[in-house]
């Protein structure tokens, strides 16, 4: 049997040999077939039948745009007789997607649209089997369908747009950057991705080559301070560039880096500056600029100063930039001594181009002319600072030094001088204030300050601001003014089982005074207990001294206490003494010298007393003494009258009585023939009342008053003389009760700066009392005030 291959008319030429190729491979396939049918049909599904028809590759163009399904081939095996009953099956890539094959006649056809630049080829499977029992006729058979290429795709940059740079005044031909434009079309099938490079903006400046796509300068000498930035647009065609190929475009930006081509150059060539002569070191006068076209590290610059009167007065430095050139003080300045000073000063470039020498020198120099301008300074002294040194015993009046300032200005002010206080609280100095001598006004004791630091003050008299000081310091030197005395141990103990000979107590001696070569103290007993029997003493000759026993059988029951008085010198001239006594006590010790009881008392208690019993007689004894303190307090206030403390105010009493007065029908309480004849009733002062004593309920004790002065008219008999009768007898007893119901109030306000303002106190006339006063009081009182200054002074008395 034979299998029929139909191809499309549009491939038919370029599949022809490949036509033959499969046409002879199915030939063979028929004649190994026909062999086959001679055995049974069930031994030949268990024998491999070799296939009626072999097939290896269709080819097919792509971006087919017809309306129709694409035409790709027809399959047919010798097997079909025509009659339907062979089905024809097509698997693999795209299969029932992009390929169908109609299962009658082998037909296979493309429904999608190939693009060869997504996917290339497709590998199928084919299949013959019985369309009633889906027997396989032929095994399965597996080809490739092969998409065509193109030219439907333009170049690409894909990188684009680019950013290149080339430096300035490069040569011709200088490579500043290569470009690549990408084809999706087969590079192996025509021309279709064979791309060549030319330019279409950017000449003259640079140019492409058509092969590599390399942009190079095609122009000498391009300057960037001129221009710097270049944009070009470079195109990529393919076919070979031919008419009829596609193109893409991309653009470069071309920056020029810098190069140093340019000398720098001061944009003046005298500069004028000043400074004022106070200006401390390191202060800035100005700056300078050297100008260079050029920028970064081309344009950095180094200043020095290479001439002038002033190089040694001024320095120069390169500001943080490295672009300016900042001229400093280096040393103080003087408007008297110099007033202007020159300066010839260098810039250069730093990083030279060895390339662009010949473009030099890559320096330049200027002229500085630096004016000082006159300040008025403050008095300068004659030296930084002062040290004296000064004996402690110098007198009062003695010359310390003679500090000496002067105007440093051409006017040459006067200078006045004086002591900061704060350095000299205590005044020991003085400064004569038109000399500067410094002299001693109090006595100096190194012992209590050893320096003094004193700050003198030079003033100028034309201008009191501008004032300086100089540090002056006293060094007190040491006199032998003090004398030595003994440090400590001015009390010792000597036990009662001591024995001659031996060492009680060591003493050592202390002296304010430091002589230069060191302390050495004399030790020795007083003149007076030099023959002492009970004790000596012995020099060590190293500032110290032992007191030794000179006996022993001592016993506090003899003698418990003995003073030694001991003379101590020092070794300086004059010499200095001083005598200390030494307490030495007779203590009773244990065998290892242990102080057990210094007092002699204790011996003459008996033997049979403890110290508990000591401590119960105590106890008994102070509790009598509380005992008896506290009856004698109980017994004092029982003796104290009723309402007699005189020192205590009375501010209120409330008097009740309990019955009602019986009108004049009552004579038990008053007399009132007595209240019309009050001379005839002459009651002794400690006489008992005869009326009911009622019951007082008082807020504050009573506080007896002076008596009233001028009680009346011997000749009226009336009730107002009764009443000051009454009134003048319950004053002179202190300690009576008030009974009667008029109550005085005479001390309001104790305490008080305006002390008692009673009226009860005042005499006969307002004249004797002065209220002026009461201005004086403040403006509490300033109403008071007002009211008693309008009083008339011939108001009648109020009693």
């Amino acid at each position: 049997m034979g299998v029929q291959v139909h191809l499309p008319a549009t491939v038919g030429s370029f599949l022809l040999p490949v036509t033959l190729c499969i046409l002879t491979l199915l030939a063979q396939g028929i004649l190994g077939k026909s062999g086959d049918e001679e055995n049974t049909r069930s031994s030949a599904l268990l024998q491999r039948v070799k296939r009626g028809w072999v097939w290896n590759q269709f080819f097919v163009l792509e971006e087919y745009t017809g309306l129709e399904p694409l035409y790709i081939g027809k399959l047919h095996s010798d097997m079909d007789k025509g009659d339907g009953s062979i089905k024809y099956i097509l698997t693999g890539e795209g299969a029932g997607t992009t390929f169908t094959i109609d299962d009658s006649t082998g037909d296979i056809h493309a429904i999608q649209r190939l693009d060869r630049e997504v996917k290339s080829q497709y590998i199928l499977r084919a299949q013959a089997r019985n369309r009633l029992t889906d027997r396989p006729l032929e095994p399965e058979s597996e080809f490739i369908v092969k998409i065509q290429d193109i030219n439907d795709n333009e170049p690409k940059f894909l990188d684009g747009p680019y950013q290149a740079t080339v430096p300035e005044m490069s040569r011709i031909g200088t490579s500043v950057i290569q470009l690549t434009a990408t084809d999706a079309d087969d590079p192996t099938y025509g021309n279709s991705a064979r791309v060549v490079y030319s330019i279409l903006e950017g000449q003259p400046y640079f140019s492409v080559d058509a092969k590599t796509g390399v942009v190079r300068v095609s122009l000498a000498d391009m300057d960037r301070e001129t221009r710097e930035n270049y944009t070009i647009l470079i195109q990529a065609k393919d076919m070979g560039g031919q008419l009829g190929g596609l193109a893409g475009t991309t653009t470069v930006n071309i920056t020029l880096s810098d190069v140093n081509d340019n000398p720098p150059v001061f944009d003046q060539r005298l500069y004028q500056m000043s400074v004022l002569e106070s200006a401390p070191v390191g202060s800035v006068v100005g700056r300078i600029w050297a100008k260079d076209r050029d920028i970064g590290v081309n344009a950095e610059m180094k200043y020095s100063i290479i001439d002038g009167d002033g190089r040694d007065t001024f320095d120069i430095s390169t500001d943080a930039t490295n672009l300016f050139g900042i001229i400093t003080v280096k040393k103080p300045l003087n408007f008297e001594n110099k007033p202007s000073y020159t300066l010839k000063v260098e810039g250069a470039n730093t990083h030279l181009d060895p390339t662009f020498r010949h473009r030099g020198p890559f320096k330049d120099v200027t002229i500085v002319h630096v004016s000082v301008e006159d300040v008025d300074e403050p008095p300068l002294f004659g030296s930084p600072s002062y040290y004296i040194e000064l004996l402690e015993d110098a007198e009062i009046g003695t010359v310390v030094k003679t500090v000496s300032a002067r105007d440093p200005d051409a006017a040459n002010n006067t200078v006045r001088y004086s002591i900061d206080r704060s350095s000299d609280p205590k005044k020991f100095f003085y400064i004569e204030i038109t000399s500067g001598t410094l002299m001693t006004v109090r006595s100096l004791d190194r012992e209590e300050v050893g320096w003094h630091n004193i700050t003198v003050l030079a003033m100028e008299m034309n201008n009191p601001k501008q004032i300086a000081s100089v540090s002056v310091a006293v060094r007190v030197l040491d006199v032998n003014d003090n004398p030595p005395s003994l440090s400590h141990y001015l009390e010792t103990f000597v036990c009662e089982n001591a024995k001659a000979g031996q060492l009680i107590q060591t003493v050592t001696a202390v002296d304010p005074d430091e002589p230069l070569g060191g302390q050495r103290f004399y030790y020795s007993l007083a003149p007076e207990a030099a023959n002492n029997p009970n004790f000596t003493l012995r020099d060590n000759q190293d500032n110290t001294a032992w007191i030794l026993t000179r006996r022993g059988g001592w016993s506090q029951q003899d003698q418990t206490v003995f003073y030694l008085p001991i003379f101590v010198s020092d070794g300086e001239q004059p010499m200095q003494t001083s005598t200390s006594t030494l307490t030495i006590r007779v203590c009773s010790c244990d065998q290892e010298g242990n102080v057990m009881s210094c007092n002699a008392e204790a011996y003459s208690l008996p033997a049979s007393l403890s110290k508990g019993a000591l401590i119960a007689i105590l106890a008994c004894i102070f509790v009598l003494l509380v005992m008896i303190l506290l009856m004698l307090s109980l017994r004092t206030h029982r003796k104290k009258p009723y309402l007699c403390d005189e020192e205590e105010n009375v501010h209120e009493n409330i008097v009740r009585y309990d019955d009602e007065g019986g009108g004049e029908e009552d004579t038990e309480a008053f007399d009132i023939a007595a209240m019309w004849n009050p001379r005839e009733v002459h009651h002794p002062l400690g006489k008992i009342r005869q009326d009911m004593m009622p019951e007082i309920e008082s807020l504050s004790r009573y506080v007896p008053q002076p008596c009233v002065i001028g009680v009346g008219s011997g000749e009226d008999s009336n009730v107002q003389g009764y009443v000051l009768a009454k009134l003048l007898e319950a004053d002179l007893d202190p300690c009576a009760p008030p009974y009667d119901s008029l109550q005085t109030y005479a001390y309001e306000g104790e305490g008080s700066v305006a002390e008692s303002l009673s009226s009860l106190q005042s005499g006969t006339s307002n004249a004797d009392h002065e209220y002026d006063y009461l201005n004086d009081w403040g403006p509490r009182f300033k109403k008071l005030a007002e009211m008693y200054g309008v009083l008339e002074t011939n108001t009648p008395p109020m009693w």
